[in-house]
């Protein structure tokens, strides 16, 4: 007999020919897949890739995006692809998508909020979101869906990654390469669903005021060029021909704290900036006339973080065994650990439910909306459980 509820993940290296059909083969445990979730570098022939995987499991609803890195069981990984499915009678499953999403950010958010499955039957409900992360204010994409489904229902997912290009993502939905895009997954479950969020950095050196600043894009600090005060905090001479990538690569162990009312502190990843007027561009918002400042972190208050992510997931499930858990786990925390740090990460990510399977990837921004309003994290980890 089939179970009711089931979770399998596939991996295959991308220099294996037919990587997408063996990642899904053996992802598909059994007959009756639900849902595809679909996780790789886009080095790939990414419409080619989709086929592969749609020989295996035609059909079935698929929702993916390109990634910084993929996460599974076997580690993290470069190149390769990751094919979840989720299946049985105690699953239900909705997809949508949402294009342009750059043009209105909140709309998008909104529109595809309305794929989850209506069935009182299956009282615990997520809305699983990849989103292009170089579109503008994620917050905002957070916002619409909240809009829709309201306090009940919680928010989950990442921002698609280009392998630190910083230049084009793409995400996927059913047979098609999107890019500019927002793809979602309803899912509704017999079983509760757990959901970790932790970050594990700290803050570095005295606080500046955003002086000029609209939507994502930071012009000026202290009321000097915002780029400039930025190098000069945290100790780093510029190279003669500083680029995006450098610049990236500099703020992913480096980003901004940024005090919220009521004493919250959010992290801003910095994605890159315009070079000739001297301003940053950050994932998600940064007001004017708040208080930022350069964050640091190290392996230990990574890892922390990594197995309290994984603590407060699991714990969320109310003692029952995890079938499967998902991992959108920052680019920058990666770059803090390095490559034997990012091993034992998932390591650690792994003990914690020994033999259950993980899939994930490393991502440009994460979504864990558990209660209020905001929704939208930097340089985090997000874990969610399914039992």
């Amino acid at each position: 007999m089939q179970p009711d509820r089931w979770f399998g993940v596939g991996f295959a290296q991308g220099s294996e020919p037919g990587a997408g059909a063996r990642a899904a083969g053996d992802a598909l445990l059994h007959g009756d897949a639900k849902l595809l979730v679909v996780f790789c570098s886009q080095s790939h022939d990414l419409e080619a890739l989709l086929r592969q995987i749609r020989t295996r499991a035609e059909g079935v609803p698929l929702i993916g995006c390109t990634t910084a890195g993929e996460i599974a069981i076997a580690g993290p990984s470069d190149a390769s692809v990751v094919v979840t499915a989720l299946g049985g009678d105690g699953f239900a499953a909705g997809t949508a998508v949402a294009t342009n999403a750059s043009q209105n950010l909140r709309g998008a958010g909104a529109c595809v909020a309305r794929c989850l499955p209506d069935r009182d039957d299956l009282p615990h409900k997520v809305l699983l979101l990849l989103t292009d992360g170089l579109a503008g204010d994620q917050q905002e994409i957070v916002r619409g869906a909240h809009g829709v489904l309201g306090a009940a229902v919680p928010l989950v997912g990442g921002c698609a990654g280009d392998d630190l290009k910083m230049t084009r993502t793409f995400q996927f939905s059913g047979d098609r390469v999107l890019t500019d895009s927002v793809v979602a997954a309803g899912i509704a479950s017999a079983a509760p669903l757990g959901i970790g969020v932790r970050h594990g950095w700290r803050r570095a050196g005295e606080p500046m005021l955003v002086t000029g600043s609209a939507g994502n894009q930071v012009f000026t600090l202290d009321d000097r060029p915002a780029l400039d005060v930025y190098l000069e905090r945290v100790g780093i001479d510029e190279p003669a021909h500083l680029d995006q990538e450098w610049l990236a690569r500099l703020a992913l162990t480096h980003p901004f704290g940024l005090s919220r009312p009521q004493g919250e502190e959010q992290v801003r990843f910095i994605s890159g900036g315009d070079l000739a007027e001297r301003s940053l561009s950050c994932i998600a918002a940064v007001p004017p006339g708040a208080l930022v400042w350069v964050m640091e972190g190290d392996a230990q208050s990574v890892l922390e973080a990594t197995g309290a992510a994984c603590g407060d997931s699991l714990a969320a499930l109310g003692g029952r065994r995890p079938l499967g858990m998902f991992a959108f786990d920052c680019v920058a925390r990666r770059g803090v650990l390095g490559e034997a740090g990012i091993a034992a990460e998932i390591g650690r990510l792994t003990a914690t439910a020994p033999g259950v399977p993980v899939a994930g990837f490393y991502t440009y921004g994460e979504i864990a909306r558990t209660r209020g309003l905001r929704g939208f994290h930097n340089q985090t980890l997000v874990v969610l459980s399914v039992a």
